[in-house]
Formats: C-alpha cells, sequence, structure tokens
C-alpha cells in the first residue's frame, strides 16, 4: 500500500489561504474518487475538497478552524499500489501549486513593490497580506522583519493582524523641524458595556458573518459615501417582461427576472461613464476595462455573498440572464468557487425582493459604487400628453446610488445614476430577445 499526499489546491489567482470549516471524511474512512474530504473556506466563499484517488483516509493534518495555505497537505491517504506509483503524481501535483505561487507572486510583486533600489529577499506575501500593509502603511522592509507562521515562515493575515495590534499600542515617533516628538497612538473606541440579564440569548458570530463585518467597517473607513436616489417609471418593462417571459422560460430553460434587465442596464451606463468602473490606490485611479458585475445575494442562513458576472459588457441579455440564474443557484447551494466572487468592478444590490423601496448601501472596496435597486410599486404619475398632463396608474422604481467621494464628485453620481433610470424608462417593448 502506499500513501497519497492531498494537498489544498490553487483556488483562484488571488486565493493563497483557506481556513478548515468541517471534516466530512474521518481517520479509517474509505474514500472513493472525487467524494468530498473537507470544506474548506476563504475569505470570500466556502469550498470542498475532493480526492482524486481512492483509498482510505489515515491522518488529518489540520483542525477545524485552522488556517492552510495553498500547497500545505491536508490529509493522508492509503491507496493501492507502491510509493513509487504514486511518486510522480505527488511531484507534479507539488509543482503545480508551486507554479501557481510562483506566478501569482511575480504577478503581484508589481502591486506594493519598493521604491528603487530597495533589496528584496524574495519572501513571497499573499496579494491579501500585502492590501493590508499597504492600507496601514507598512513598508517592504517592516514585513521583512517579521516572523511568519505559515508554510516555509511566510507570513499571515493573523500574523500581520496580531503585529498590528502590538504595534498600535506602541508609541507613534515623528520628526517636526529636527526635533522628534513621541505622540501616543490612537486606539480605537471600544464599545460601550452592554448589559445582560438572564434571558437575554448570546449568538457567536459565524465566521462569514465576521467577514462580512469586517468588510463593511473597512469599506466605510475607507471611503466616504454619498448616496444619490433617482425615481424611474419602469411600466414598459414590466409590460414587456410579462409578455415574453413564458416564452424566455419555454426556449431557454431560464427565468426571466428583474435582475439582469438592470444588470443591462448597469452596464450601459458604465460605458458611458467609464469614470465610475474604477478602483482607488493610494493617490492613482485605476480605470477598469472590464466590467465585472457583482450581485448581491442572501443565503438562506442570512448573510450575504457577491458573485461576480465577468465580462459583462461582452453579454447579451440571454447571457446575462444565464449568467445570474447560474451565480444565484449556486451562492445559494454553497457551490460557488472562489474565483466567483473575485474581480468585480461594480455592485448591484435588489432591496426590493425584500419590498424594500430604497435603501443606502455600503460600497463593496475596492470598488466605488454600488446600486441598489428598490421594489417595483404601482403608483399615480403625471404623464405629458399631446392633449395635456394626464394622471396614470404607473410601475415607479427607486434606484439608490452610493459611491466613494474621493473621486466619484456629486455630478458624475447624480448622472450616473440618472442615466440608468434612463435606460429603464426607454425600454423598447417591441424588443425582441
Amino acid at each position: 500500500m502506499a500513501k497519497y499526499h492531498l494537498l489544498l489546491p490553487a483556488m483562484g489567482e488571488s486565493v493563497l489561504e483557506a481556513t478548515i470549516v468541517n471534516w466530512i471524511k474521518q481517520p479509517g474512512d474509505d474514500v472513493a474518487v472525487d467524494e468530498t474530504v473537507v470544506e474548506v473556506a476563504t475569505d470570500k466563499v466556502d469550498t470542498e475538497v475532493p480526492s482524486p484517488v481512492k483509498g482510505k483516509l489515515l491522518e488529518l493534518r489540520f483542525n477545524k478552524d485552522e488556517v492552510a495555505q495553498v500547497g500545505d497537505v491536508l490529509a493522508v491517504l492509503e491507496v493501492e499500489g507502491d510509493d513509487a506509483d504514486l511518486q510522480d503524481n505527488g511531484s507534479e501535483q507539488q509543482d503545480e501549486t508551486e507554479e501557481t505561487l510562483s506566478t501569482t507572486s511575480t504577478a503581484k510583486e508589481t502591486i506594493a513593490s519598493p521604491s528603487e533600489g530597495d533589496a528584496i529577499s524574495g519572501r513571497f506575501y499573499s496579494p491579501l497580506v500585502r492590501n493590508i500593509a499597504q492600507e496601514e502603511g507598512i513598508p517592504l522592509e517592516e514585513l521583512e522583519r517579521l516572523q511568519g507562521s505559515g508554510l516555509e515562515g511566510r507570513l499571515t493575515k493573523q500574523d500581520l493582524l496580531d503585529y498590528l495590534a502590538k504595534r498600535n499600542e506602541r508609541p507613534i515617533e515623528s520628526t517636526i523641524k529636527d526635533q522628534t516628538v513621541i505622540t501616543p497612538s490612537v486606539k480605537s473606541t471600544e464599545s460601550p458595556a452592554i448589559p445582560i440579564s438572564g434571558k437575554d440569548e448570546i449568538i457567536e458570530m459565524d465566521r462569514m458573518r465576521r467577514l462580512i463585518a469586517e468588510h463593511m467597517v473597512h469599506s466605510v473607513q475607507t471611503a466616504p459615501h454619498v448616496c444619490s436616489f433617482v425615481e424611474a417609471d419602469v411600466t414598459n418593462i414590466v409590460n414587456w417582461r410579462n409578455r415574453v417571459k413564458d416564452d424566455f422560460q419555454k426556449r431557454e430553460n431560464e427565468k426571466l427576472t428583474f435582475t439582469p434587465l438592470f444588470i443591462e442596464a448597469v452596464v450601459k451606463a458604465l460605458k458611458d461613464f467609464p469614470m465610475v468602473n474604477i478602483s482607488v490606490k493610494g493617490t492613482q485611479i485605476i480605470m477598469k476595462h472590464d466590467i465585472n458585475i457583482g450581485m448581491a445575494t442572501a443565503l438562506p442562513n442570512g448573510n450575504l455573498i457577491v458573485p461576480v458576472i465577468k465580462n459583462a459588457r461582452h453579454l447579451s441579455l440571454t447571457g446575462i440572464t444565464k449568467a445570474v440564474n447560474d451565480l444565484s443557484n449556486r451562492a445559494r447551494n454553497n457551490q460557488l468557487k472562489p474565483d466567483d466572487t473575485q474581480n468585480g468592478t461594480f455592485t448591484l444590490t435588489n432591496i426590493g425582493s425584500f419590498g424594500n423601496m430604497m435603501g443606502t448601501p455600503i460600497i463593496n472596496q475596492p470598488q466605488v459604487a454600488i446600486l441598489a435597486v428598490g421594489t417595483i410599486t404601482k403608483k399615480p404619475a403625471v404623464l405629458e400628453t399631446e392633449y395635456g398632463d394626464v394622471i396614470a396608474i404607473r410601475h415607479m422604481l427607486y434606484l439608490s446610488l452610493s459611491y466613494d467621494h474621493r473621486v466619484v464628485d456629486g455630478a458624475l453620481g447624480g448622472m450616473f445614476v440618472r442615466r440608468v433610470a434612463d435606460y429603464l424608462e426607454q425600454w423598447d417593448v417591441n424588443r425582441t430577445v
């Protein structure tokens, strides 16, 4: 019999570590080919790691809630054959992982590279660690001095967060007119004491809720949020969808909801206003070529995830519809892959599905804007006709755009959300799809 090392596979260019969420198999269990052995979680999604071989599970190398790096051995299986038969397989597996890490490291090196002339030790830092270091103003030289607990001494996210916690407790030195001044560091405001009675229930946040909380706080601390509102008459869209949705489902075997119609209008508006399809890095504005639309999706457990429709500028309405339905279904069934939530450039959240009229959503960093669409409601509205103004029952919708006021001014934000509304209001009722 031989031993097979089950590695944490590469799960996307920017995903370099994962947390062990649940061991599906335990030592002594038989494992079939492609059968799930362990569930892991990245900073975006939960996913499963299947076994590519048939065998018996001998050993678990990580405990639940521990963090593994890509390429780490998660478990050891006993399989038929001898070690020589699996040696090539193991080498290829390791080579592939190392190649992925090397490629990612090279690709990311220019993102947070030191100034010209600084020495680089060749130590690898994950994109997540680099982003945290950049946001906290930690130079590469300071990172080089930190001891890491990851594979081959790599610096993990937790290593850096622990260092920052200690670093912020020390006084900060600043030089003013050749005089060194010691100033106390700014400590975060502690939450006020909350009285708890014997009848209160204490619920610990799960991993995803903690990540969401951190992400939301980070966004508010990073970007000054401004919100603009527009009311749109979407009567033509409602009537058109009611007329074509049954034929569309019969032909494409897909439900035609309002979300793809909203996304198409957003994509058109982003083409008109590319300065909304950007990210900010320090004092640099990065204008994105691709239009990748994140769609906020509520999960059955109450948490939220944002899968991304890639290259939406090149998709037809049918293509957008299929992407929306596919991502929504896989999100609700916990089948998303890490890459499914990466590289979004703009986010849409449909709060109307919960009966909400409007909202002020928080920007999904590192994007600079997010659009909330409210519920479609029948309301009396004034219409201009050739015979004068009349009052009619129309289907009305509020659009709420939150945007980063560092780079998106009120004029640009207002024009953009107005343009989205224009595309919705000017819908061709004779359109074929």
